[in-house]
C-alpha cells in the first residue's frame, strides 16, 4: 500500500540526501593512515656526494611492493637498484646505482599501512646543487583516488549500511517484533541488506588491487593484482567476510521460513509455540555469532587493528559496530514497520517500547567504546581540532546528539500510544488483546480520536453497503465474465485499504511516531557517511605524531654551515588553506644568500600552491620591502638565487600564500641576518 509523505518531511529526506552526496562529493582521495616522519636524505636538503641508498620511516609498518620506492633522476629516469626492504622497524630502503649525476632527484614512494589504506607521496633532494626535473609534480596521484578511489569509498558506505540492515534488520525481528519474521517488507528489506553487504564485498576485492596500486579503472579486473590482494590481510578479511555471508543467508533462510510459520502457528498450537522458542533461542545464538564475525572482519582489517593497544581496540570495535547495527538497522526495520505492516499483523506498543529498550542499550555502548575509540585515534585534546580526524569526529558526535534528542521525542510519541491503548483497554477490557496495535483495522480504534472514529465508521458503513450491492451484483458477473469479476475484487481491495490507510493517517500518536522515526533514519544516513569518512582518515593522533617528527626543533640561526631556517605556519581561511612555510637562507650573511622555501600540507607532505611571494624588510634602518621572486622546481619546492641582504641586522621575512584565485595570506618572521 503506498503510504503518504508530507511535503515537510519529503524535503528532510532529500535534504538528507544531498548533505550525504556532498560528504561523497567534497571528500579527498583516502588519506594515509601511515605517516612518512622521516627520510634519509631528508627533503630539499643538497648533499655533496650521492648516498647509496635512500631510506623512508613511516609512523608504522607498511606493506612494500617491487616498485614501492622510487628515485627518478631529472630526466625522470629511475636510479634505483633492487628491491625495497625493511631494514629496522618501520624504517624501509632501496639502495642507488653508483654514478649518480648532480642534480635534484625524486624520491617517490607507494606502499599499503598496516591499517589497509594506501600510502603515496614524493619528495626532492640534490646532489651538488638544485636543478630542474622533469618529474611531474603528481607522482602517485593516483593511488586511493581518482574513479577508483570513488568507487571504494562508495562500496565501503554500501559494506556498511548492507551490515547495518542485515543484522539491525534482523535483530529487531528476534528481539522486538517476532510477528515480523512473516511480514513481506521486513522480508525484502533484511534480504536487501544481505545483497548489498554481498555485492560490495564483491566490489572492493576487485577494486582493492587498483585501488593500493596504479588507480586505474582497468586494473579491477586484473587476475595477477587479484591474487596480490589475496594474499594481503584486507584481501582475508573479505574472503572471511563472504564465507561469514554463506552462513548468514541459512540464518536468513531459517528466519523467514521455519521460524516465521512457527510463529504463525504458535497461537494455536502449544507444541509449535516451544519449538518456535527453541528456534529462536537457537536463531539468537547463531545470529550473534554471524554478526560479530562480519564485525571482525572490519576490525581485523582497519583502524583496530594497529597502533595502540590492539588486542584490547579490535573487541571493542566489534562491539562499537554491532551495537551501531543494533540501533541504526533496527531503526530502520520500525520506520518499515510503521509505514509497511499489513493490517493483519499490526505493529504493538509492546514491539516498539522492546526496540526503545534496545536502542537506549546500543547508545550507552555506543558511547563507552566512542570515548575509548576517540582516545585512542585522537591522544589529545588539541586534535579535535587542529585535524581533519578530530574535525569529522566532531561532526559525528553532534550528529549523534541530534539522533539521541530525536530518539528521546520518538520514546514521548511511545508513551502516549501505550496511554491511548491503556486507556481502551480498561473500558473495554473482555476485548483487550496482548499488544494495543498500532495499525487498527476493521473496528478496532484503540488510539484513533473519536471525531475519527466517527468519520471511519460512517465511511466503513458505505463502504460496506456499497460491497453489498456489488457482491450480489458480482455473483452474477463472476459466471458471465471471470475477468470482470476479478477486476471488481481488486476495486473492493483498494477502496478497503484506502479506508484503513484514512483510519491509520487519522491516529497522531502513530503519525507523530512515524515523523520522529524517519527523521532519526536521515540523520542515521548522514552519520553513517560521515562515520565511513572517518574510517578512510588518517587517525588524529597519527597527523600529530608525523607533523611533530618533521618539524624543526626552532627557529634560529642555524648551525655552524651559517644556514637559517625559518617556520610559519599559515591559513588562507579557503578549503585546503592550512600548511607550513619553511624558508631555508644559506648562507644567510649580507651579499649573495641562496633561499630554497618549501610548502607543507599539515600532515607533512609537499603542498603546490598558486602563488608564493617572499619580501625582506629591515624596519630599523628603513630597508624594504626588498622582493624575492623564487622559481617552482617540484612539488612543494621553490628556490631563488643571489638574493641580496645589504646590510646585517634584525630583518623581516614575510612570505604571501596564496591557495586559490581569491584565498591569500600573508606571514612574516624576524631573523638575525649577518
Amino acid at each position: 500500500m503506498t503510504r503518504t509523505i508530507t511535503p515537510r518531511l519529503r524535503t528532510l529526506v532529500l535534504l538528507l540526501l544531498a548533505v550525504t552526496g556532498a560528504l561523497f562529493a567534497g571528500a579527498a582521495p583516502a588519506s594515509a593512515h601511515a605517516a612518512l616522519t622521516g627520510s634519509d636524505p631528508a627533503q630539499g636538503v643538497v648533499v655533496d656526494r650521492a648516498p647509496t641508498q635512500i631510506s623512508l620511516t613511516f609512523s608504522e609498518q607498511v606493506a612494500l611492493g617491487d616498485n614501492s620506492l622510487r628515485v627518478l633522476d631529472p630526466k625522470g629516469k629511475p636510479v634505483q637498484s633492487g628491491k625495497p626492504a625493511n631494514v629496522s622497524g618501520t624504517t624501509y630502503a632501496v639502495h642507488l646505482r653508483t654514478g649518480l649525476a648532480d642534480g635534484t632527484y625524486t624520491v617517490a614512494y607507494q606502499v599499503v599501512s598496516a591499517d589497509s589504506h594506501p600510502v603515496a607521496g614524493a619528495y626532492t633532494f640534490s646532489i651538488g646543487a638544485p636543478s630542474r626535473t622533469v618529474v611531474s609534480s603528481d607522482t602517485g596521484a593516483g593511488v586511493g583516488g581518482g574513479t577508483v578511489g570513488w568507487l571504494y569509498a562508495v562500496g565501503r558506505y554500501l559494506s556498511y549500511a548492507g551490515f547495518i540492515v542485515l543484522t539491525g534488520g534482523a535483530a529487531f525481528v528476534l528481539a522486538c517484533w517476532r510477528p515480523g519474521a512473516g511480514v513481506r517488507a521486513l522480508q525484502r528489506l533484511v534480504v536487501g541488506g544481505w545483497l548489498t553487504l554481498t555485492a560490495a564485498t564483491l566490489g572492493l576485492l576487485l577494486l582493492r588491487g587498483s585501488y593500493t596500486s596504479s588507480g586505474k579503472l582497468g586494473d579491477v579486473f586484473d587476475l595477477e593484482l587479484l591474487g596480490q590482494v589475496l594474499q594481503t590481510k584486507t584481501g582475508a578479511a573479505l574472503v572471511s567476510r563472504l564465507l561469514l555471508l554463506a552462513a548468514a543467508a541459512l540464518f536468513v533462510a531459517v528466519l523467514f521460513g521455519a521460524y516465521a510459520r512457527r510463529e504463525e502457528e504458535a497461537g494455536a498450537d502449544e507444541d509449535a509455540a516451544a519449538e518456535r522458542r527453541d528456534l529462536g533461542f537457537g536463531l539468537a545464538i547463531g545470529g550473534i555469532v554471524v554478526a560479530a564475525g562480519l564485525a571482525a572482519s572490519w576490525a581485523m582489517a582497519e583502524h583496530a587493528s594497529t597502533g595502540l593497544q590492539p588486542g584490547i581496540a579490535m573487541p571493542v570495535d566489534i562491539m562499537h559496530l554491532l551495537a551501531v547495527a543494533c540501533w541504526f538497522g533496527g531503526l530502520t526495520a520500525l520506520l518499515v514497520a510503521l509505514y509497511r505492516a499489513p493490517a493483519d499483523t499490526p505493529l504493538g506498543t509492546d514491539a516498539v517500547r522492546r526496540f526503545s529498550r534496545v536502542a537506549f542499550g546500543s547508545v550507552l555502548a555506543l558511547v563507552a567504546t566512542g570515548v575509548y575509540q576517540s582516545w585512542r585515534q585522537l591522544g589529545s585534546w588539541s586534535a579535535f581540532t587542529d585535524t581533519r580526524y578530530g574535525q569529522l569526529l566532531l561532526i559525528k558526535l553532534g550528529l549523534v546528539a541530534v539522533m539521541v534528542g530525536l530518539a528521546w521525542i520518538s520514546r514521548r510519541w511511545t508513551g502516549r500510544l501505550a496511554e491511548g491503548g491503556a486507556a481502551e483497554a480498561s473500558e473495554d477490557a473482555p476485548q483487550a488483546e496482548e499488544q494495543t496495535p498500532l495499525t487498527a483495522t476493521g473496528d478496532e480504534r484503540a488510539t484513533v480520536p473519536e471525531q475519527a472514529s466517527r468519520s471511519a465508521a460512517v465511511s466503513t458503513g458505505a463502504v460496506a453497503a456499497g460491497q453489498v450491492e456489488k457482491g450480489e451484483a458480482s455473483a452474477g458477473v463472476a459466471e458471465a465474465d471471470p475477468g470482470r469479476a476479478a477486476q471488481l475484487a481488486r476495486q473492493q481491495a483498494a477502496v478497503e485499504a484506502a479506508r484503513q490507510k484514512r483510519v491509520r493517517d487519522a491516529d497522531p500518536g502513530r503519525a507523530g511516531l512515524r515523523r520522529s522515526v524517519l527523521a532519526e533514519a536521515g540523520v542515521a544516513v548522514v552519520l553513517l557517511a560521515v562515520t565511513t569518512a572517518l574510517t578512510q582518515t588518517e587517525p588524529g593522533r597519527t597527523e600529530q605524531e608525523a607533523r611533530a617528527a618533521t618539524a624543526p626543533a626552532a627557529s634560529s640561526p642555524a648551525d655552524t654551515s651559517g644556514a637559517l631556517t625559518l617556520d610559519m605556519p599559515f591559513d588562507t581561511g579557503g578549503t585546503n588553506g592550512k600548511g607550513l612555510v619553511r624558508i631555508d637562507l644559506d648562507p644567510a650573511r649580507v651579499g649573495a644568500n641562496e633561499m630554497h622555501l618549501y610548502v607543507q600540507r599539515p600532515n607533512g607532505r609537499p603542498y603546490d600552491i598558486p602563488e608564493v611571494k617572499v619580501a625582506l624588510t629591515l624596519k630599523a634602518k628603513k630597508i624594504g620591502p626588498l622582493p624575492v621572486a623564487p622559481e617552482h622546481i617540484t612539488t612543494g619546492h621553490w628556490a631563488a638565487n643571489g638574493v641580496q641582504v645589504p646590510m646585517a641586522g634584525d630583518w623581516e621575512v614575510a612570505v604571501t600564500v596564496r591557495t586559490s584565485d581569491i584565498d591569500q595570506v600573508t606571514v612574516s618572521k624576524n631573523a638575525q641576518i649577518g
